[in-house]
């Protein structure tokens, strides 16, 4: 399942860090975390571009299995865009929907839909 959002005048950083908590809330484990600056020309915006991917732990002793990967790039002012693309047989669709309801209730007002 992908879920795709787009958000006005949020910082990237701040909505990389949130995603990630509310992600290990629903009990997944951090795999990769990537955050990356740039500038852009004229030197007066930046640009911030996030990657963060979590694995759940297999039933039964099994071992972990990719379940989430998330992007996010935009800057704290403008747009900001962010790409959840979810296992649903692994994050199992109940955690799908308190993770979406979780984002809408948090970043609800800055989302353009």
């Amino acid at each position: 399942m992908q879920v795709k959002k787009t958000y006005k005048n949020i910082n990237p950083e701040m909505l990389y860090d949130e995603v990630q908590d509310l992600i290990l809330k629903q009990g997944a484990i951090l795999g990769e975390r990537k955050l990356e600056t740039y500038s852009l020309p004229g030197g007066s915006a930046h640009v911030s571009r996030a990657t963060l991917t979590f694995k759940m732990q297999g039933r039964e002793g099994k071992s972990e299995r990719d379940c989430i990967s998330i992007h996010i790039i935009g800057s704290a002012v403008g747009e900001t865009k962010m790409m959840l693309d979810m296992d649903e047989k692994v994050f199992r669709p109940a955690n799908v929907s308190v993770l979406e309801e979780d984002l809408d209730f948090i970043f609800g007002s800055y989302e353009i839909k």
